[in-house]
Formats: C-alpha cells, structure tokens, sequence
C-alpha cells in the first residue's frame, strides 16, 4: 500500500493532518522576526553639483531644476530629492529595487551630459555621481564632552609614563597594549555600553558601568613610577628652549631620522577601513555587517593584532617588523580584491585587515618609543603621531580617487601597491643611512 492510498483510504486523518500544518504554518509565520533595519541595498544615485559664489536660490533654479527635470526622464525611479546651499547643490535619486544600480548609474550620466548646455557657465567642473546606500546612513549620531580635562592631555600623560617606565626590550609589547587600547577601546567599550543601554531598563547603568571600567583602568597607576622631570626648568621659556633643543636632537638622529620617515610613508595606515562604508555593496553587505566590521568585531581584532603585534616586534629589528607588516596589510588588500564578491567574503577580509591593522599601529608605536628616549617624551610622541596622520588623510585621498575611476578592485590595488612602493623607499633609505663599519687595516 503507498502513502497516497493511506491518504486516500483514510479522509478524517487526511483532513486532520491538513488542519494542523495550516495551524502550524500559520503560528510560524505569525513568531517571525521582524528586523527593524533590514539588510535591503536601495539602488540610490547621488550627484553632486557646484557653483561657487552662488546662493541658495540661485543653485536651487539654476541648477537643481534642470538637472531634476532630465532626471525625471531617466526610467524606473522611486522617489528624488534634492538639497542646495550656498554653491553646492545634491540630488539623491532612489531607483525601484528590480533596477540594475549600473544601468540606473549610466542613464543618470547619460543625463547629466544632456543638460550641460543648460547649466550655468560659471561651473568649475561637470555634475559628478556616485552610487550611495540608504542603509549605510548613521541612525543616531552622538557627541560626548568633557568640560574638565581634554583627551589629548591625557594621551600625554599615559606617552610620558609609557616612555619613562618600559624597559627597552618591552618597547614592543608597551607600545602594542597602549594601541589595543586606542583601535579596540572605541569599538569594544562603545558597542559594550550600548548593548547595556539596549538591554537594560535602568538609563544609568551604561554610564555607570563604564566610569567602573575606567576607574580600573587607573588602578594600574598605582604601580608606575613618578618619571623624572629633568628637562623642566624654574622659567617656562628655559623649559620650551630645553625641549626644542631634545626634540631636535632626537629628529637629526638616525633612529629619530627613520621614525620621522614613516611618518610621511603610506606604509600600514589602513587607509582601506574608512572607506569600507562605501565598498561594502560590491560585497552585498548591508549596514548592520559594516556597523558590525567597523564596531565590536573590528575592535576586537585589531585589539588582539596590536598584542601580537608588539610582542613581535621585541623579537626582531622593530623598523623591519614595521615594514614587514606594512606587506601584510598590502597583500590582505590584495586578496580581498580577488576574493569572491560576497558578504561573507567581506565580513572575513575587513576583519583580516583590521588584524593585521593592529600588527602596523603597535610597530609604529614600538619604532617611535625606541626613538624618542626619555626626555620630553609626552612632546616628541605626540609630535610623530600627529605627523602620522598625514598619509592617512592623502592614501584616503587617492583610494576614494581610485574607487571613483575603477571601483572596489581600484580602491583596493591603490591601497596595496602604495604601501609596498613605500616600504620600498623606506628600505632604501634604511639601508643608505646604515653605519658603515671600518674594517682595521
């Protein structure tokens, strides 16, 4: 007898049997979640439009209208809005879900070149677009303030304490826990303070438990040494002179020389990770994976890379390790610009990167404090870690440039290849000022 006789043979238990998987079936569906940001990629374009000089007026019917009403011609848009200020003008056009982003972005272009001739003279340059996603857009922004003390006095004391009571075989390792705290500190104790804020009805517990958290955190005073204070002087203008001299000293050094140098070489920076918000379509990942890359989970990793990173870096030259790990942040940017294009693929290699990420801020760090000495080290470190700044802001420069003429791949090669150049020159330049050694006669 087969299984449709017994259905057959048998009508009541087939009715019954019908009625209780409708009933399940209709419970199930009822106990789905319901995600309040669901992982949606919008099909949006953004073009962006200048007119320096001109008023609000002026952009909004000068330019806005003409553009909108070319847009208006372009098929398969949901809605389009539009913003203007004193010499820009943006207009966000939303595309219905079932249009392709890459022929919605070639019509938009085809109808920017359309109405060229009917926008103002005066424009330095063509109306420019770039493929946005709605769901990338922060959903709260917040802005904390302390009217006591700024952070960056504090940053100063932690240097001078950093500099004055690590031995110099532990330069590695000190340099690479004061960085866990810097890259991990945000994305751990933030996420941590709003999952208390999300999951607690007491509104100042969030607050609360993080003041615990920093109050331990200054338990590990009580057992540093006070450092000596042997550059300051009765007068303030005999102390700045005494730290100019020093600061000058340790500049024109070879040590002071080469760690001055990595300052201005994109060599390890991470320029990538900021523009990830960006790429992250190309990867099918949506705005709770970058929050998640960006947040917690980065955090944590680029936290463990800087511990492993610093206690390398007291195994081995620390220079070399620098540009060292320099090559594995170029070759993680590689590999990520030929792995398969999915959110699984981006959630693993932005987390690699931001690793290896922390391997490059505790060698920079070790390369710096083995630098600067003791005297007035709070002024010298903080003078390379400003400068170190520099060739974050000009690689982002080139890799958003580099996105914008070859997409994701671009971005990625223009990452890589500008840090292997730089370890290149770095390596050269280490060589060329090595100390020859004088053979006897």
């Amino acid at each position: 007898m087969s299984i449709t006789d017994l259905f057959i043979k048998r009508p009541v238990m087939t009715a019954l049997v019908m009625i209780g998987i409708v009933l399940f079936g209709i419970a199930g569906y009822r106990a789905l979640p319901v995600s309040d940001l669901p992982n949606v990629d919008f099909p949006t374009i953004q073009v962006q439009a200048s007119l320096p000089g001109a008023n609000p007026e002026t952009m909004a019917t000068a330019v806005a209208t003409p553009l909108e009403r070319q847009f208006a011609t372009v098929a398969g848009i949901d809605t389009m809005t539009s913003s203007s200020g004193v010499g820009s003008t943006s207009i966000t056009i939303q595309f219905t879900l079932d249009r392709s982003i890459d022929g919605a972005a070639a019509d938009v272009e085809s109808a920017i070149a359309a109405v060229l001739r009917l926008l103002p003279p005066g424009m330095p340059s063509p109306p420019t677009l770039r493929k946005v996603n709605p769901g990338d857009m922060p959903v709260l922004l917040l802005a904390l303030s302390a009217p006591t003390m700024e952070l960056s006095r504090l940053d100063e004391y932690a240097e001078n304490l950093m500099a004055h009571s690590t031995d110099h075989r532990e330069k590695g390792r000190a340099g690479g826990w004061y960085q866990a705290g810097n890259l991990g500190g945000a994305g751990i104790g933030g996420g941590a303070a709003l999952w208390i804020a999300q999951h607690s009805a007491l509104v100042w517990l969030p607050g609360a438990a993080m003041a615990a958290v920093f109050l331990a955190c200054c338990g590990a005073l009580v057992f540093v040494a006070e450092p000596e204070q042997a550059h300051r002087q009765l007068r303030y203008l005999q102390s700045l002179r005494g730290v100019a001299i020093d600061v000058w000293n340790t500049a024109k050094s070879r040590a002071g020389f080469l760690a001055l140098l990595i300052c201005f070489l994109p060599i390890g920076c991470g320029a990538a990770s900021g523009l990830w918000a960006a790429v992250a379509g190309d990867w099918h990942a949506g705005a709770n994976t970058v929050a998640l890359v960006n947040g917690v989970a980065g955090g944590l990793v680029s936290a463990l890379g800087c511990v492993i990173g610093g206690y390398l870096c007291d195994r081995m030259d620390r220079k070399f390790a620098y540009a060292l790990f320099g090559i594995f942040l170029s070759a993680a940017a590689l590999a990520m610009a030929v792995a398969a294009r999915s959110e699984n693929m981006f959630i693993t290699f932005t987390l690699l990167y931001a690793f290896i990420q922390g391997f490059n801020y505790a060698s920079f760090c070790a390369v710096v404090l083995e630098a600067i000495g003791r005297g007035a080290a709070a002024t010298k470190y903080n003078l390379y870690a400003s400068l170190s700044n520099m060739p974050i802001a000009y690689l982002t420069i080139v890799d958003g440039w580099a996105y914008g003429r070859w997409h994701a791949n671009g971005l990625l090669a223009a990452d890589a290849l500008s840090g292997i150049v730089a370890v290149a020159f770095f390596a050269a330049v280490s060589l060329a000022t090595r100390p020859r050694v004088v053979s006897p006669a």
